[in-house]
C-alpha cells in the first residue's frame, strides 16, 4: 500500500488528513508510477520507476478514473510524466515552485520521504505558501458533493 510508512504520515500532515479519510474514505486514490518497489542503486537511493509500468498500466488506469477533481503529483517522476519536460525543466524544486501554474487542479509536491527534510528546510515557501492552498483546495473537493 503506497504511503503506508513515515512518508505517508508526512504526506497526511501536509494535506491535513487523518488516517480514516486518507485510507478509508473511498474519496482518495493512489496511482503509483510503478506497481512495485524498484529497489536501490549503488548509493542506496531508490531506483526510478521502471518505464514498462507506466507504459503498461498508467494510461489505461487513468482513463478509467472518473470525476478526478484534484491531483497531487508526488515527486519528479510523476511530475515529468504528467506535466512533460517543458513544465518540469529545472527539476522538482522549479516544478514545485511553479505550482500556481497548475493549481487548482494539480499540485506538484516533493516526495514526502525523510530524505527530503533538507529540501524542506531550504524551501520554507513550500510549507508557508503551497501547503495552505493545497489543504484548502483538498478540503473543498472533499466537501463538495
Amino acid at each position: 500500500r503506497p504511503f503506508d510508512d513515515p512518508s505517508g504520515a508526512r504526506l497526511r500532515g501536509w494535506l491535513g488528513l487523518d488516517e480514516e479519510t486518507f485510507w478509508r474514505s473511498g474519496r482518495i486514490g493512489f496511482l503509483p508510477m510503478a506497481f512495485c518497489f524498484p529497489g536501490y542503486n549503488a548509493r542506496g537511493a531508490d531506483l526510478p520507476p521502471p518505464p514498462i509500468c507506466a507504459t503498461t498500466w498508467r494510461r489505461a488506469l487513468l482513463d478509467r478514473l472518473v470525476d478526478v477533481r484534484l491531483i497531487f503529483l508526488i515527486g519528479g517522476h510523476a511530475q515529468r510524466w504528467h506535466l512533460g519536460p517543458a513544465a518540469t525543466k529545472g527539476g522538482v524544486t522549479a516544478t514545485v515552485a511553479g505550482w500556481r501554474t497548475h493549481a487548482p487542479a494539480i499540485f506538484p509536491l516533493p516526495h514526502p520521504s525523510w530524505r527530503n527534510t533538507g529540501w524542506l528546510k531550504r524551501n520554507p515557501w513550500f510549507e508557508a505558501d503551497l501547503l495552505p492552498m493545497a489543504r484548502s483546495r483538498l478540503a473543498k473537493v472533499l466537501t463538495d458533493d
